[in-house]
Parts: C-alpha cells; sequence; structure tokens
C-alpha cells in the first residue's frame, strides 16, 4: 500500500514507519524536520502547528491510508494535533483519500470538549483503580494536552473520512509483540500499559482487517 505517515520522528511515528517500510509498503513521512529520517525515506516537510494546506494535499494525494501519531511533546505544542488534524482532514477531503487511522489516549472518552461538552464520567472499561486513582491524578497533569486531543477527535468524528481512533493507556519502549487486547468504543479493564510498538503494529492492522472504520478502539496488555 502507499502510506503517508505524519509526525513520523515521532515515538509512535518512528514505529509506524519501520513496521511499514519492513512489510514493503511505500511510506511518505510527514515531519517538521525531514533532517531527522533517513535519507532514503521520502519526506515532505511540514509544520503541522502552522500547517501548510498545499504542502498537505500534495502528501496525501494518491495515498491508500494515512497514519498519524501527532500530538503535543511540550506545553509549547498545545493545540498541534487539533490544528494538524484539522488541515490534515481538509486535505485528505480535497484530494480523496478516505482512510485514516490516528492515535489518542485512553482518558479521552472522558474529557469535556467542543462537540461533547458533558462526556460520561467514566469509561466503560476502566475499572476501580483507573477510574478514582490514575484517571484523575494524570488528567490534571495532562489538562492540555488531553483537551487537544479531544477536540482533535471531534474533528475526526464530524468528518466523512473512514477513520480510527486508537485509545493507547500509558505508553512504553517495549518491544512488538502483537500480543495485546482491544475493545471497541471503550479501554480495557486492568489495562495500563502498552508498547509505542504495539500500537503502530494495532494502526497497520487496522488497515487490511474489517471492522475498525468509524470506530475508536482500545488497546492495552
Amino acid at each position: 500500500m502507499k502510506l503517508v505517515i505524519v509526525a513520523a520522528t515521532g515515538g509512535i511515528g518512528r514505529q509506524l514507519l519501520a513496521q511499514a517500510l519492513a512489510a514493503g509498503h511505500q511510506v511518505t513521512a510527514v515531519v517538521r524536520t525531514p533532517s531527522k529520517l533517513d535519507a532514503d525515506v521520502p519526506a515532505v516537510a511540514v509544520d503541522l502547528s502552522h500547517p501548510d494546506p498545499e504542502a498537505l494535499r500534495t502528501a496525501v494525494t494518491g495515498a491508500d491510508a494515512v497514519l498519524s501519531g501527532l500530538g503535543a511533546r511540550t506545553k509549547a505544542d498545545h493545540g498541534v494535533a487539533t490544528r494538524g488534524t484539522a488541515a490534515l482532514v481538509d486535505a485528505m477531503q480535497t484530494v480523496g483519500t478516505q482512510r485514516l487511522v490516528l492515535v489518542s489516549a485512553a482518558p479521552i472518552g472522558t474529557v469535556p470538549s467542543p462537540a461533547r461538552p458533558n462526556p460520561p464520567r467514566h469509561d466503560p472499561g476502566d475499572g476501580f483503580f483507573m477510574r478514582h486513582l490514575l484517571n484523575p491524578l494524570v488528567k490534571q497533569a495532562l489538562k492540555g494536552h488531553y483537551a487537544d486531543l479531544a477536540t482533535m477527535e471531534d474533528a475526526v468524528r464530524a468528518c466523512p473520512l473512514d477513520w480510527t481512533v486508537v485509545r493507547p493507556p500509558q505508553l512504553t519502549d517495549g518491544p512488538r509483540t502483537g500480543d495485546y487486547r482491544t475493545a471497541l468504543g471503550r479501554n480495557l479493564k486492568g489495562g495500563t500499559k502498552i508498547s509505542r510498538a504495539d500500537v503502530a503494529d494495532l494502526m497497520l492492522r487496522t488497515l487490511t482487517q474489517p471492522g475498525f472504520e468509524r470506530q475508536v478502539v482500545g488497546i492495552a496488555y
């Protein structure tokens, strides 16, 4: 397949890039700084915090799917997921590219957003520890980051593309195992961690396995 990987120098983006190339896919990377990639990787330079619509349209034209690991790395980056993904969706709609897979975060289903000002208090997949101890602490510490991801999800849910949103819990640098649980529309009970490599594995798997289109997918060990 011809794939476009957005934020290909990030933690999940690098895993997506490596796994897609190893599987024989034709890949184009969308990154702020192409020099951070190997010279033989086709790349389009786009700063997703201030996206260039024409460059994005060029990048996604003719792609079978777009996979995005876009998200804020620092407080200064807050809003990049919303702005960058909205521009990406517009570019895809303009050129007729339909399949979009992107990463969010496990707590986002309970984070208020403009389209969902009163979300459920608890995710149906969260157990007592996640509901009452871990999630409140994490959501307060990462308040700006999660607000950005929640607004990003609003834009994706409202668009006509064939999208999939993957919501991982705590990310690790562990290996790709392929041995993880998934659930549609909810988190996984007892699932507190997942490696970036396995998140990338799932994101690529959603391209060839049916049932993931226009779905939010929880993942965890």
